[in-house]
């Protein structure tokens, strides 16, 4: 935390002067912060205490078109971009975080309101700071069942940079910490968010977008549950060509993904970890980090292998 920390003073330390402004606007009534880049929204953070599971929506394209959708038939777990998996603690109860929303109370037809047996709860943030170009938001949350002390602790460090063009990146962390003893991972290998993205379906593949990896295969049958450095989402929506392109790491491990032309898309963990069982002991953790590029044209005009190098090399997308 103390580098990443020490990347981000350096980064601001650095910007030009004439670099757009990132500020945080935050509204705790309603439990939303705003990230605006020239008084333009770019994403908001979700964190009422009415919710399943915090998340971010909406997520805007370089000219401000929502590329996100928050809630959908089918899949109204569906949560925009979010975080979250299947867990059991001490042998116990299967506690879904990753179906959240169906522990709620029923008020219709595959419709769930709060209270919610099993959730992901906002506690806190640990750091806003915004200043010029870049901007760092840091949060805590807890994984619980039943109202219960926590299963998991969670650190989630979100650092946004301003590219250009009205292009941003997102430099997300994800760090969970078993807090009362041995926490068991039991997903299979696609019902878990690490996390994933839902796109709206006018920038999804079967409205005519396109699903890209590092190595140029294409579209669902080509890449779900494939191994590639990068996956990059684009379309052309009233006009504008934008996409969305996911770096997982750098951790140097391969990463499998889940893709599906309706919108979703997310990488898997590596494959020791994926679709079979594994346990964190007491105070044990693990980490997920992800970069998240919000760009103009398709993956070729939006340098996306280009700037995915930057990222793995130690350096913010530019």
């Amino acid at each position: 935390m103390a580098i990443a920390g020490a990347i981000f003073a350096l980064a601001m330390a650095w910007r030009p002067a004439d670099q757009p402004r990132v500020e945080l606007r935050r509204d705790e009534a309603a439990g939303r912060l705003q990230i605006l880049i020239d008084g333009r929204e770019v994403i908001v953070y979700q964190y009422a205490s009415t919710l399943d599971l915090p998340h971010y929506w909406p997520m805007n394209s370089p000219s401000g078109k929502n590329m996100l959708v928050r809630q959908t038939e089918p899949y109204p777990h569906h949560r925009s971009f979010w975080f979250a998996d299947t867990v059991r603690l001490n042998g116990g109860r299967e506690v879904r975080l990753y179906n959240a929303f169906y522990s709620g109370q029923k008020t219709g037809e595959n419709m769930y309101a709060p209270p919610y047996r099993d959730r992901i709860r906002h506690l806190r943030f640990t750091r806003l700071e915004a200043k010029g170009g870049m901007a760092a938001v840091d949060t805590e949350l807890i994984w619980e069942m039943d109202g219960d002390p926590p299963i998991l602790k969670e650190e989630r460090r979100l650092a946004i940079y301003v590219l250009t063009e009205g292009e941003y990146f997102l430099d997300l962390t994800f760090e969970l910490t078993s807090a009362l003893g041995e926490v068991e991972f039991i997903s299979d290998d696609v019902h878990y968010a690490w996390p994933y993205l839902r796109l709206e379906a006018r920038w999804g593949g079967e409205t005519g977008g396109t699903i890209i990896t590092d190595a140029g295969a294409t579209g669902q049958e080509a890449t779900n549950m494939k191994a590639a450095w990068w996956i990059d989402y684009s379309n052309t929506v009233d006009g504008e060509t934008a996409g969305i392109a996911v770096f997982p790491g750098p951790d140097g491990e391969e990463h499998r993904w889940l893709t599906r032309e309706y919108g979703c898309f997310g990488p898997r963990r590596p494959d020791r970890q994926s679709g079979k069982p594994f346990t964190l002991k007491k105070s044990e953790a693990i980490t997920q980090r992800v970069g998240v590029l919000v760009h103009r044209g398709a993956s070729k005009e939006g340098r996306v292998s280009e700037r995915y190098t930057l990222y793995v090399g130690g350096k913010w997308p530019r």
